[in-house]
């Protein structure tokens, strides 16, 4: 006999604060790359150091998010990510008031903001809600908190993009304070469960953090994961951060590079949905080398192909559909072999990964076009990474670890 989807109203209120919460944060994360040329001309900063601030931001954000995994799972992910958007708007408010510029630039865009995104975007919302529910629904939960981040990025570009040219940066990035303060009242609603969702509990709850850490490290799919999720972080932060200015280095007006975020944005609620369903059918590790390969394509026929409106249209939609949809499935595994009591923290951990690949894309795409005058070197980077990430999923072992009890 099937059961309902959703069991109880706690779990529908974490999901739903979920959503509001992701939706929010990774909107607004989604839109920096489009004040690049105000922070050229307001702030007098290079496309180096734009860059990277931004690969600090995706350093701290991977650094913070294991941490602030390991308070979510200690004392609740609405604690965590609470804090979380109190720093966020700390970020935000340096960052239009000053100081600025220089090495405060970076504190505000960087460390700041890259902070909070630890707490409020990806890897907390998503594992608290997949605490939520068992294991051949949790794809689809993960998937459905994922997609809540495409409803931003669908929004938040074209908001931006309309600010920037009726009101300026800074009256924009106060704006974005108002989204932040809506975001940290909705997150007091991300509750724990009442109980974890697993079919045996004993073994979980002697289980110490340190213990999970070193089990998890032994794992072989574990340490493959990460490595495939660092590509993931290249592949997306290069493109969200260095899109705009590639569609103007290849002469195409800035509406282009909007209209590839917002694409991105929509076709991934469909992709991380869809991921979520299919990882309930097939394989996890078999749907993240696919995604992977799909990935390499779309990259390839982008960049080889003559630009145009098409081009980046066809390009925002396949991307979008490949955007978050590693996170279901990546997430899903690690559940699935370790169980849900460490989640948030060990699925902090994979993020960290995806953080560091983030940083090196944000970094060089801006390096390489200050030192070369193309941001070419960077994209052929990502197709390479992206047949890596498709060769090392493949033997990674799904199966639940055996413990002295079966846990889940």
């Amino acid at each position: 006999m099937s059961e309902k989807f959703i069991n109880n109203r706690l779990t529908l209120i974490v999901l739903i604060s979920a959503c509001v919460v992701i939706m929010i944060s990774m909107g607004l994360r989604q839109t920096f790359g489009l004040f690049f040329q105000a922070f050229e001309e307001g702030i007098g900063c290079t496309r180096t150091e734009f860059g990277l601030a931004i690969g600090i931001q995706m350093i701290f954000w991977g650094m913070f998010s294991p941490l602030f995994g390991l308070v979510a799972d200690r004392f609740g992910g609405n604690k965590a990510v609470f804090i979380g958007f109190l720093i966020f708007g700390a970020g935000i408010y340096m960052l239009y008031s000053g100081p600025n510029t220089g090495i405060f630039f970076q504190i505000s865009l960087g460390v700041l903001i890259g902070i909070a995104l630890g707490a409020t975007a990806i890897s907390v919302p998503v594992s608290e809600v997949s605490k939520h529910f068992p294991n051949e629904r949790r794809t689809i939960a993960s998937g459905m908190v994922t997609a809540a981040a495409s409803v931003g990025y669908f929004i938040a570009p074209l908001f931006t993009k309309y600010s920037l040219g009726e009101f300026g940066w800074e009256e924009t990035l106060r704006f974005f304070l108002y989204f932040i303060l809506f975001g940290s009242m909705v997150s007091i609603f991300i509750f724990r469960p009442k109980q974890l969702v697993e079919h045996k509990q004993s073994v979980v709850k002697k289980q110490s953090f340190f213990e999970a850490l070193k089990e998890a490290f032994s794992h072989k799919g574990y340490l493959l994961l990460n490595a495939g999720f660092f590509v993931c972080g290249f592949q997306i932060t290069l493109v969200a951060t260095h899109i705009p200015g590639y569609m103007q280095e290849r002469g195409m007006g800035g509406w282009s590079a909007t209209i590839i975020l917002a694409l991105i944005g929509l076709f991934n609620i469909f992709g991380t949905l869809g991921m979520g369903y299919l990882g309930t059918k097939y394989r996890k590790k078999s749907l993240l080398c696919i995604l992977y390969a799909l990935r390499a394509l779309a990259i390839a026929i982008f960049i080889f192909s003559p630009p145009s409106t098409i081009m980046s249209i066809i390009f925002g939609v396949s991307f979008g559909l490949l955007w978050l949809s590693t996170v279901p499935p990546t997430n899903g595994i690690v559940a699935q072999i370790f169980g849900t009591k460490y989640l948030s923290s060990l699925f902090g951990i994979v993020f960290l990964s995806h953080q560091v690949g983030a940083f090196i894309g944000a970094y060089l795409g801006g390096y390489f076009y200050d030192q070369y005058g193309s941001y070419d070197y960077a994209f052929y980077m990502a197709i390479a990474l992206s047949i890596f990430a498709t060769i090392v999923h493949y033997p990674i072992n799904e199966q639940p670890i055996q413990r002295s009890e079966v846990t889940i």
